[in-house]
């Protein structure tokens, strides 16, 4: 797999991370209601996406960290079905909603590119 894309990779991981901790509200909202402690999840996951993107640009750890984003990508699988079926984001177009379940495949491919 090229550079680029392993940078591309890195970047948006590394992003959403941050975004995850300097505005949590927005990943709140996508919480399904059963997940215990919601902000702590998403802190952490903030904090997981972060090194995980630091790990991919690394050799000896690219692997793990590519792992890490698929285990990640597979946990947070089930906010994008709340999303989806909660009737509480009717302001994101459905068809948007609808495609970003399999958008999850892709991403977990991509990351699976770097194992």
């Amino acid at each position: 797999m090229n550079n680029f894309g392993l940078y591309l990779m890195a970047a948006l991981y590394f992003a959403a991370g941050v975004i995850h901790l300097l505005k949590p509200r927005i990943y709140l909202r996508m919480m399904p209601p059963w997940v215990p402690m919601p902000l702590a999840a998403v802190l952490v996951s903030g904090v997981l996406e972060m090194a995980f993107a630091i790990g991919l640009l690394f050799a000896a750890t690219r692997s793990p960290s590519a792992w890490g984003i698929i285990l990640l990508l597979i946990a947070i699988f089930p906010a994008n079905v709340y999303m989806l079926t909660s009737g509480k984001f009717h302001r994101i177009p459905q068809i948007l909603l609808i495609l970003r379940l399999p958008l999850q495949l892709v991403l977990i491919w991509w990351a699976y590119q770097y194992v």
